[in-house]
């Protein structure tokens, strides 16, 4: 049978149903309803006030209370009353002196003169004329010129309320004419309360678990756990669960959650990404899945700074998350946060709808060298000097292994004596394993003994180790460009800089074993890299003289060049550079 158009009935949302029509009504916001009260109650009501606020945390509710409030016939104590014949008309929005313009609609100048121009015409009915502006920050420049001669001196009868969700974008000169209140976030249990008031009086059965999952997925908003739960209404006949606000909210488990940093914390990156694709084929939410990882870390942060308080979750997860906090150092949990709400802003833009989860996933399992501890190492990016060997080749011999070796750099004459190593072999067990550089590739380790080396020595062959760096680290190679080597002492290197920023990056572990290494590499013996601060004009004339000289200066300098410009009264024009054939060289 169709139904006839008056057997339709006309369902009304459960957030206008469940609106607050008392200051007592309010949930959450003790601080705006108790000043308000007072206001009215000593005749102090301002001419104009500002609500600001997160959505669905009661602005517009309370303007409207407060329109009622101060036009209520009842007797001053009982106001509103919601029972005489202006209360009731302002609660149904009918009452002709209560007008609520939206102002995302009415951005304009002409609209706020209109508005202007009437405003000088008595009430209708009431005492006063009220005036709600929702979202008053979407007003024009213009707009909000012309809205502040009768923002200051408004008419007796004309009472202004401004609400917005971004204070930051009302001109000062609005702000500075109105009593501004800030609407706090309603916290968890009190929107859980609501909840539960509400599921009685619809005679809905609500399991406590999902009453909490509807709250959090809120985020403070009253109006949208309403919202969530009259969708969960009628999608349910009598009982709401946690599977179904999970099924409808896109969210996973928190059994789930915990089972990623679990993994996590071991470093099990197999595992980890099998759980990460599992929940997002049953249907999860990638973004709504790294939001609830972000607030599980948030807990475990709080309890690791010692603030139980903070932390609202079940006994049997608080023991879990306390165990885990136990085997989750600090340094790595920051580090671990910080990642996955990078990831969870690159979620918004990426095509691909869980890999920036995945990726975050990965680099936090990462160990300190930059691989994952289940899985075989790679070889190096590039060739270290060593012959591959294929599976059936034996291994070589310990006296072999020193002719695979790189042989040290070519030293000056003059440090000749010092850097000069026996040619013997080297044995197997004073062989250092490869260190890393700035992007985890292998560096290798230094070619030659422990012979002595000086200054003059670092200082000949620092091109070369500069040369050496930049393929594993530009960065590293730029640092080293601004300092200067000024001892070498018993295979000790000391390294001036003359910034904090640069010492202090290139002291860091990554960053000093690749120097360290490269160093050893150039010399051909063991070294010690030691960073200090120097003072920066010596620093800065040392610097400046190892620097290349640009090819005008080179050919300004030049004598022959001088004399010709000497003679000639000439300038240099232009300088080019021919290579040099084969046969020149020859001859």
């Amino acid at each position: 049978m169709v139904p006839q158009e008056g057997d339709r009935m006309a369902t009304q949302a459960l957030y206008r149903r469940w609106r607050p029509q008392t200051f007592d009504d309010v949930i959450g916001q003790d601080h705006v309803t108790q000043t308000l009260r007072n206001a009215l109650a000593t005749g102090r009501v301002a001419h104009a006030y500002l609500f600001t606020g997160p959505r669905g945390t009661g602005k517009t509710s309370v303007a409207r209370i407060l329109a009622k409030a101060v036009n209520c016939l009842a007797p001053e104590e009982q106001r509103p009353c919601n029972e005489c014949r202006i209360c009731r008309g302002m609660s149904d929005g009918s009452h002709l002196d209560l007008i609520e313009i939206d102002a995302a609609s009415n951005t304009g100048v002409d609209d706020v003169r209109d508005l202007r121009d009437k405003i000088n015409f008595s009430p209708n009915e009431a005492r006063q004329k009220v005036y709600v502006i929702d979202e008053v920050h979407m007003l024009s420049n213009a707009a909000f010129n012309a809205l502040l001669k009768t923002l200051e001196e408004p008419p007796a009868h004309a009472l202004f309320v401004l609400a917005t969700t971004e204070p930051h974008k009302i001109p000062e000169t609005i702000r500075s004419r109105c009593q501004r209140f800030d609407f706090r976030r309603v916290s968890l249990q009190d929107i859980i309360g609501k909840l539960q008031r509400i599921c009685e009086a619809e005679g809905v059965t609500a399991e406590p678990a999902a009453l909490e999952a509807i709250a959090r997925a809120a985020t403070g908003s009253l109006r949208d756990s309403e919202s969530l739960l009259d969708q969960l209404l009628a999608f349910t006949e009598d009982t709401i669960t946690l599977e179904q606000v999970q099924a409808l909210l896109g969210t996973v488990s928190g059994e789930a959650v915990a089972t990623l940093v679990d993994h996590l914390i071991d470093r099990d990156t197999a595992a980890g990404l099998a759980l990460i694709n599992a929940t997002v084929d049953a249907g999860a939410d990638p973004r709504q899945f790294t939001r609830q990882l972000l607030e599980y870390l948030r807990g475990l942060l709080l309890l690791q700074a010692g603030d139980r308080g903070l932390v609202n979750v079940t006994d049997a997860t608080l023991e879990r998350m306390q165990a885990q906090v136990q085997r989750l150092p600090a340094p790595r949990l920051l580090k671990i946060i910080r990642c996955f709400a990078e990831a969870d802003f690159d979620l918004k833009i990426s095509a691909q709808p869980q890999l920036p989860l995945e990726l975050a996933f990965v680099e936090m399992t990462l160990d300190a060298t930059g691989q994952a501890p289940a899985r075989e190492i790679p070889h190096p990016a590039f060739d270290t000097g060593t012959k591959k060997r294929s599976a059936g080749e034996p291994s070589p011999s310990p006296g072999r292994v020193a002719e695979t070796r790189p042989r040290p750099a070519p030293v000056p004459k003059s440090a000749n004596v010092a850097g000069k190593q026996p040619d013997v072999p080297a044995d197997d067990e004073g062989e250092e394993p490869a260190t890393h550089g700035e992007e985890g590739e292998a560096v290798p380790g230094p070619a030659g003994g422990s012979g002595a080396i000086d200054i003059s020595m670092v200082k000949a062959n620092w091109d070369e180790l500069l040369t050496a760096i930049r393929p594993h680290s530009r960065m590293v190679e730029a640092l080293l460009k601004d300092c200067i080597p000024i001892a070498a002492e018993e295979n000790v290197v000391t390294l001036g800089f003359f910034y904090p920023f640069h010492r202090e990056r290139v002291e860091e572990p990554k960053n000093k074993s690749l120097v360290t290494a490269m160093m050893e590499r150039v010399l051909g013996t063991r070294v010690q890299v030691q960073c200090v601060m120097v003072d920066r004009s010596t620093a800065a004339q040392e610097v400046q003289k190892r620097r290349p000289k640009d090819k005008y200066q080179q050919a300004a300098e030049d004598p022959v060049i001088q004399a010709a410009v000497e003679k000639f009264g000439a300038r240099i024009a232009g300088i080019e550079s021919h290579p040099v054939a084969p046969e020149e060289e020859r001859e």
